[in-house]
């Protein structure tokens, strides 16, 4: 490598300033705090990355969920729907012989426990990554109710066991609805005197415990429906060890009940579970008013930060009829199903093309990647390939590439193509390595890399975001797949896979690719060649 010469071929990395004619470069996604990132990878030494529950907080909520649907079930079969039998009926569960009931309702309280904590954690990640703007708006607000029904089912819940800790919560629940002022009468008279709570009340309670967990379901489906292939469930092993930990939290500290409800008496000490009922101590330390402006204040906040997401919106991408077939793929790789098939308005032959939905789309050129035009071995003067991203098209890629390939002094030996979201490569440009960065890795054709060594490169590095940390979801997944040639569009089998590193480096790893680059070197330019192929 020789450093004192320029560098051949740099694609800049966003937001840097893009190459000239090229219109503007797609806004790099928004990454988590560097000491969130630095928690992640200290957790991925011991789980490894596709195992650590902080990558996985969504796909560990609907696991606690059917953890809960399950357990709420087998409760709901033995729990007597009244006000006499509700407290003696958990009891007998929680006592039952070989403690089944027991074991069953501390793995439906902890689930809840968990389903909380990873919805938290959750939205702290995605506040903090600022994914709440742009083709994130929709799946940001509708996360939002979410919430609100995690806490209706959680509490209301707690009511069912109908002792005193859920006469207390019901009593606080009724005093911070009665601030509201829209009832003739205050709720909360309902609970201060025996008697007063019946068995239609119950009945009520347990519609409103199977009704609510049925709309979150709902609205988590929602959520979702923008993703493509949504990770609904974690890995097994990551599964196996949350259920383990919940089973040994339920033995070693099982679930229990306080004394039943007495509405003759005022609960005095009661244990609390803070992820739940923290709103009550809240309301009474400061005002149930306090509460709803604290509550209300904090929804509409966050439901109007998408209106505060700043970067320039990159432009979408476009469709080429002349050069769509409709074949799909692109719709199959798109990460946020921002593309679908439609009647081609040419007709012809192809009886479908692709069509992109601009308020869904990512900029992220993965579809680009995924199209089975997109190769610079057409015979064509300039390039245009079946969809293409306004702002890098392929036919500029193309040309640059072939400049740094060109025989001569300059000629490049090594090309590394990066992704504007992962390291920066550009410390490892020089006389004979050009580097090229793209919005994401999945837009890289596989047919590049086979270009590139047919014009010269001695060997090619693809550095894609870190292991289970691509910015796009599925980049670094679709490109590591085409490679392994277990994907559409394949490398092809004639490129010899000794020349090709592919390298995962998150932001700041950059080192990381300079020593996939330095073993490829040594590889490749070592005395002994690669037997059997061209050099």
């Amino acid at each position: 490598m020789i450093a004192a010469a320029p560098p051949v071929a740099i694609a800049p990395t966003a937001p840097r300033r893009a190459e000239a004619g090229a219109g503007p470069r797609a806004a790099v996604p928004m990454r988590a705090p560097r000491w969130w990132q630095t928690i992640e990878r200290a957790l991925d030494t011991v789980t490894g990355a596709r195992d650590n529950p902080l990558r996985n907080l969504g796909a560990l909520g609907f696991y606690f969920f059917w953890i809960l649907t399950a357990s709420g079930v087998y409760l709901y079969a033995a729990f007597d729907t009244s006000v006499n039998g509700a407290w003696q009926s958990v009891e007998r569960m929680t006592h039952s012989p070989w403690l089944v009931g027991g074991l069953m309702r501390s793995l439906h309280r902890y689930a809840s426990a968990g389903f909380s904590a990873v919805m938290l954690l959750h939205l702290l990640k995605e506040t903090l990554s600022r994914r709440f703007g742009g083709f994130r708006t929709f799946s940001w607000l509708t996360g939002l109710p979410l919430i609100w029904l995690t806490y209706a089912a959680g509490i209301g819940g707690y009511w069912l066991v109908w002792d005193r800790l859920a006469q207390f919560s019901a009593i606080a629940s009724m005093e911070w609805l009665d601030a509201l002022g829209i009832f003739g009468e205050p709720l909360a008279r309902n609970f201060v005197f025996p008697g007063a709570v019946n068995d239609r009340f119950f009945s009520l309670l347990v519609f409103l415990h199977i009704g609510i967990p049925l709309l979150l379901l709902l609205g988590m489906w929602v959520h979702i429906q923008r993703l493509s292939r949504p990770a609904a469930l974690p890995s097994r092993r990551l599964a196996a060890w949350c259920f383990g930990a919940l089973l040994a939290v339920s033995v070693l500290h099982p679930a229990l009940s306080l004394p039943p409800a007495d509405l003759a008496r005022v609960p005095v000490q009661l244990g609390l579970d803070w992820f739940y009922m923290f709103v009550h101590p809240l309301m009474y330390e400061t005002s149930a008013q306090t509460v709803w402006w604290l509550a209300g204040g904090a929804t509409l906040l966050l439901a109007a930060l998408p209106l505060f997401a700043r970067g320039q919106r990159a432009p979408a991408a476009t469709v080429d009829p002349l050069n769509c077939n409709g074949c799909g793929q692109c719709v199959a790789d798109c990460p946020y199903a921002a593309i679908a098939l439609v009647p081609h308005s040419i007709g012809g032959r192809h009886r479908l093309q692709a069509q992109v939905a601009p308020d869904r789309c990512a900029s992220c050129g993965i579809c680009v990647g995924a199209c089975p035009s997109a190769t610079p071995f057409r015979s064509v003067a300039v390039l245009a390939s079946g969809i293409e991203m306004p702002q890098l098209r392929l036919d500029s890629l193309r040309a640059r590439l072939r400049a740094a390939l060109a025989p001569g002094p300059n000629q490049a030996r090594y090309v590394v193509f990066g992704c504007d979201c992962g390291a920066d490569l550009d410390t490892l440009a020089s006389r004979d390595v050009a580097v090229f960065s793209l919005p994401c890795i999945g837009m890289l054709p596989p047919s590049f890399i086979a270009y590139a060594l047919r014009r010269g490169a001695r060997g090619v590095v693809v550095g894609t975001c870190g292991e289970g940390d691509c910015a796009y979801r599925l980049g670094a997944e679709w490109i590591a797949e085409r490679l392994a040639g277990t994907r559409a569009p394949r490398l092809r089998r004639s490129v010899p896979r000794q020349r090709v590193r592919l390298v995962a480096a998150g932001p700041g790893q950059s080192l990381v690719v300079a020593a996939g680059l330095a073993e490829l070197r040594t590889q490749v330019d070592s005395p002994a060649r690669l037997e059997g192929e061209p050099v």
